[in-house]
């Protein structure tokens, strides 16, 4: 890179907006894939963890390089992710990150677009309008083994795009196909290759069928595409400008009538809701990438070779995960016998096989997955099934987190509903009501103090009270322990949108 790049700013740009329909039952609209712990590394870090991890690392344990400086990371993620982001967060130490806040999903593009608009405000604020920032994008979903190739690589993307100063080069990462894959997206690339062993991309293909993907797989000259992008923050909006103006007005509006707050040491920006939920669904491939090629947009390309794997499915999941001797994955309490070439996962009980091969199965508390392993990427049709009849199953585990803790449903039958709570130290659920229920609170663990009506009490171990139908309540735990309800709820419908909030410490109210 040049040394007349001083202070440059390298800032990560992590999208952590998707579903991850294809890892159901483990992952949900509730508790995506991005947040779970799949592919385990030695700290037992969940996908975004270890993407956090991976892009601060980019120049091998410095901030700076060749002029330029890493920056904190930007995270854009769903409003109902945004506690799951900070937990995990906190986890790694890590308090300065700024969070955007989609309150609907409208797909990468206007994420990014949120992204450029609020760094480059940024910098005009603090280091004048000359300072634009390179963003490095990624989504929060994937698996890089080599960490060291992966910065080497990114690296060389960086150095590209820095050296074009008319600010019109994009630069991705390819990935040298290991498989004929039909649900990637593949980069056709140049033959020439420059000075940072990048490429002119050619063109791009999007998940071409299985002959098609046979034939790329012998031709070195197309890879997979792995979702990660560089390039100036400016480079993206006079893209986006170009070819997609409609999808950049509407975001930029939204992002113009944004809300701000804190919250210790992070920074939230929401996007205005209304105009925000009219912005066109658009990916980042669609709206801009693949129109680039033939354009005054070049984009460039260096090969990945850092063991990426998209966890696009449970069959890329066995692909990346330790194999025992007959070549299954297992995680949890299993028992295998004359079993081969399996992905077996539980979370809450034993599981035992006999004689299986090519099989995933992956068990929950309330769901029980089991598929033929080639055709793993049709879990997806079992999301759409569940969603055509309405079940929870879809969108919430039996457990589910919450800012101030957690629920898991233990029992439940035509007219009533079991729930152990557990409320951290000094949290507290919302002033709240239900039209459809009643709800009847047994402390089992530490000491709680309930609202219930205009009466305010304290209750202790043993102890409980009764909320009727109707009944303005709240629960909070003021002490230094861990707080653990019953809660056993009767009436005609128990659904989580029979909550009228008044007041609330999480900004759902």
């Amino acid at each position: 890179m040049a040394s007349d790049n001083l202070n440059i700013q390298v800032v990560p740009v992590i999208l952590c907006g998707g579903s991850g329909t294809r890892l159901w039952p483990l992952s949900r609209r509730a508790f995506p894939k991005q947040f779970l712990v799949i592919a385990e590394d030695e700290s037992n870090h969940s996908l975004f963890q270890q993407t956090i991890q991976r892009m601060e690392t980019i120049y091998q344990g410095d901030r700076t390089c060749d002029g330029t400086v890493l920056g904190s990371s930007v995270i854009i993620a769903n409003e109902d992710h945004r506690f799951l982001v900070l937990d995990q967060l906190r986890e790694l130490k890590n308090e300065d990150a700024t969070l955007l806040l989609e309150p609907v999903g409208r797909n990468t593009a206007p994420a990014l677009t949120l992204a450029a608009l609020q760094l480059l405000r940024v910098e005009e604020m603090t280091n004048g309008n000359d300072n634009d920032p390179i963003l490095v994008i990624t989504p929060a979903d994937q698996v890089i083994q080599s960490q060291t190739d992966f910065a080497q690589a990114l690296q060389g993307c960086i150095a590209t795009v820095i050296a074009d100063k008319s600010k019109q080069t994009l630069a991705i990462l390819g990935v040298k196909p290991t498989s004929p894959e039909t649900g990637y997206g593949y980069i056709k690339r140049s033959r020439s290759i420059g000075v940072y062993q990048e490429y002119i991309v050619e063109g791009f293909v999007e998940k071409p069928d299985e002959k098609t993907a046979k034939e790329y797989l012998s031709d070195s000259y197309y890879l997979w595409n792995s979702g990660i992008f560089v390039m100036h923050a400016s480079t993206w909006l006079a893209a986006a400008k170009e070819f997609c103006p409609n999808m950049l007005s509407a975001t930029e509006a939204a992002w113009i009538a944004r809300a701000a707050d804190k919250l210790g040491d992070f920074t939230f920006i929401r996007p205005n809701k209304e105009i925000f939920k009219d912005v066109p669904s658009e990916s980042i491939d669609y709206a801009v990438i693949e129109k680039c090629p033939g354009s005054k947009y070049q984009i460039k390309m260096i090969e990945l070779d850092a063991g990426w794997n998209d966890l696009g499915s449970w069959d890329a999941a066995w692909n990346v995960g330790p194999q025992d001797e007959g070549g299954n994955v297992v995680i949890g309490d299993i028992i295998t016998m004359n079993s081969k070439n399996s992905l077996i996962h539980s979370s809450s009980r034993l599981v035992c096989t006999v004689g299986i091969n090519n099989l995933i199965i992956v068990e929950t508390a309330d769901a029980v997955l089991v598929a033929d392993k080639k055709n793993s990427q049709d879990v997806k049709s079992i999301v759409a099934e569940l969603e055509g009849q309405k079940r929870e199953e879809k969108n919430l585990h039996r457990k589910v987190i919450r800012p101030w803790g957690w629920y898991d449903c233990i029992d439940e039958g035509e007219h009533f509903k079991v729930k152990r709570i557990q409320i951290g130290p000094g949290e507290n659920l919302s002033l709240q009501m239900h039209q459809h229920r009643a709800e009847h609170w047994v402390v089992i663990k530490g000491v709680a103090e309930i609202t219930n009506g205009n009466h305010v009490l304290t209750l202790s171990e043993n102890q409980s009270t009764y909320i009727p139908r109707g009944q303005i309540h709240r629960i909070a735990n003021l002490g230094k322990d861990i707080l653990e309800i019953i809660e056993v709820q009767s009436g005609n419908y128990f659904g989580e949108d029979d909550i009228i909030r008044f007041e609330d410490s999480y900004g759902r109210s």
